[in-house]
């Protein structure tokens, strides 16, 4: 990272070459350990869980696709003592109590960020002299860099953190990740993170009922590049880690709870999505109509901007291999 410009992109030229992946995909993959790093070197790290596809990706090798986004859940106990105890899943009892955890955790997510990420993240760019900047946008943390060179545009120059804290990431456990060039230069230092990652089987539950509210109201609100859910679904079924989590009834319905207090959501017709339904037998992983034809669009650009590391299967073939884990799921009572 702290070579001169040419001499970096020479380097991600010869393992770009040797891996067969698009150098712009492989100088983002530094920047998001870069960032992984500096994270989870700090000493609140004990608070953070590292969750969504990237983990998938760096921590556990499930996937073989690059996730750019960093999704880091801070634990609730820690930022809302007040609110959620000691106990080991807290939630709101009541609708009123949600709405006030809710309202707390909204006001005193951005400020904690402010406070101390954003001045972490600073402070490490100006510390090692990298040409990247730094900035936060409520429960976001955007690191821009200059890059070598750039792709289509679908993946861009920027590491985004986004932070949760209305959980405790938890079950987790200790990962090391490193970065994906450094199998192609040895001999160049890399960043390297040690980081408490969620385990995938809470991940699928967490990206199951997503993809469940997707195909009951037809679009991600407030997202793009949704596509990626449900290639991460399917690999998760290939290394076992989706019948392991449908056989842990309790980690389901912890999910299923979660969502249903926090993250409420409404059919077209005014009645909200049964999260509980979703991990007992009802589970809906296959949209229809126009939503299909969104999801059809949304993985082609994903495809064409490299990526799927591996061959990309045909979108046909996707979703009957999603309508398969389906129909396991809605069998398992």
């Amino acid at each position: 990272m702290r070579l001169p410009v040419v001499d970096r992109q020479e380097a991600l030229a010869v393992a770009a070459a040797a891996a067969g992946r698009p150098i712009h995909l492989l100088e983002k993959d530094v920047w998001v350990v870069w960032s992984l790093e500096i994270l989870f070197g700090t000493s609140f790290a004990e608070h953070l869980v590292f969750k969504g596809g990237t983990s998938l990706s760096k921590a556990y090798g499930v996937i073989r696709r690059f996730s750019e986004d960093v999704d880091i859940t801070y634990d609730i106990r820690a930022l809302a003592p007040d609110l959620a105890g000691a106990v080991d899943e807290p939630l709101p009892a009541t609708r009123s109590q949600e709405k006030r955890w809710t309202k707390e955790i909204r006001e005193r997510l951005p400020v904690w960020i402010a406070d101390q990420i954003l001045p972490t993240m600073e402070r490490a760019l100006r510390d090692q002299s990298l040409s990247a900047g730094a900035t936060a946008k409520g429960e976001k943390v955007f690191i821009e860099y200059e890059p070598v060179t750039r792709g289509t545009g679908y993946a861009a120059p920027t590491v985004q953190l986004e932070f949760g804290a209305r959980s405790t990431g938890e079950p987790s456990e200790t990962r090391k990740i490193g970065c994906d060039a450094h199998a192609q230069l040895p001999s160049l230092a890399f960043p390297m993170a040690t980081v408490r990652a969620m385990r995938p089987e809470r991940t699928f539950w967490e990206k199951a009922t997503a993809i469940h509210v997707f195909c009951a109201q037809g679009e991600f609100r407030g997202a793009d590049r949704f596509a990626r859910h449900w290639h991460d679904i399917s690999r998760l079924d290939d290394a076992g880690y989706v019948d392991r989590a449908l056989t842990d009834r309790r980690l389901a319905r912890a999910v299923a709870e979660h969502k249903s207090a926090f993250f409420r959501e409404k059919h077209p017709d005014g009645m909200d999505v049964d999260y509980l339904a979703a991990v007992s037998g009802r589970l809906d992983l296959v949209p229809q109509g126009r939503a299909l034809g969104k999801l059809a669009e949304d993985y082609e650009r994903m495809l064409q901007d490299g990526l799927l590391l591996d061959d990309a299967e045909p979108f046909s073939n996707l979703l009957d291999r999603c309508r398969a884990i389906q129909g396991k799921a809605n069998a398992v009572r």
